[in-house]
């Protein structure tokens, strides 16, 4: 059997091609920086994860959502999965409105129904949840609702010991999106100041970071040969940090950790 981070590596190239198209402790801690943490203990018995990674799939089961989310089960069930990640876009068009909205169970607990599925899912929000009540996903009270549905903030950190999953709010980067006035900007404006906090907590926690594996998680790709191309805002100030090293500590950025 391969080693357990050969296998994660396997898995998360497969999983970056093909989305290219339960013991979970909820109270956030803070530790090495500001970003709030889930902790996700591993069942396997040599630490190995195995995941399955989704994204722009909120449509009430339309356009083939039903199809693919049966054929998760599958692979589900197959690969005995940890738990699933959302890249965001979780409810199209326009997020919901509340925690009672019966969107979120239009598109989410009435779809993924598998048995396989019936784990934790740590999610990010897309552009497109921002036009809704963006803060709805946030609130507890949508466990309460479905338990699996986990997005403590904005951005925050899985801890599951091979990996740290840093899941990072992208969607306050892009400047176009600020003169929309449909966006729920509530707890972000003004833009400068947030992401300057955001990127400055993200560095110190990756620099604080012991897992062997470090996964960031965003709606919006850095680069991309597909129609929406680049994402210059990204390029300027997201993936400065990505490249930074512990020991190069601020040499692409400027910032510190205090």
């Amino acid at each position: 059997m391969a080693p357990a981070h050969d296998r994660l590596r396997r898995l998360v190239l497969l999983l970056v091609v093909a989305t290219a198209a339960a013991a979970l402790l909820l109270a956030p801690t803070t530790a090495d920086a500001a970003l709030p943490r889930v902790q996700h203990t591993p069942t396997k018995a040599d630490g190995s994860l195995a995941i399955l990674v989704v994204g722009d799939w909120g449509r009430r089961g339309q356009f083939n959502q039903t199809l693919v989310a049966q054929q998760m089960g599958v692979v589900g069930q197959k690969l005995d999965i940890d738990f699933v990640i959302s890249t965001g876009d979780n409810i199209y068009d326009d997020g919901i409105a509340n925690t009672s909205d019966p969107l979120f169970k239009e598109s989410f607990s009435n779809i993924y129904t598998a048995n396989s599925l019936q784990k934790p899912w740590y999610l990010v929000l897309g552009n497109h949840d921002y036009t809704g009540n963006a803060l709805a996903q946030l609130d507890p009270a949508i466990r309460k609702v479905d338990s699996r549905y986990t997005a403590i903030a904005k951005s925050f950190i899985v801890n599951s010991g091979i990996a740290d999953f840093f899941l990072v709010d992208t969607t306050p980067f892009i400047v176009h999106y600020w003169n929309n006035t449909k966006f729920d900007w509530r707890g972000v404006a003004p833009r400068d100041t947030y992401i300057a906090n955001l990127l400055k907590d993200l560095k110190c926690a990756l620099t604080a970071s012991k897992a062997p594996w470090k996964i960031v998680v965003g709606h919006h790709p850095i680069s991309s040969a597909c129609g929406h191309g680049n994402n210059t805002e990204l390029e300027e100030l997201l993936l400065p940090v990505l490249r930074a090293r512990p020991k190069l500590s601020g040499l692409h950025t400027g910032l510190t950790c205090t």
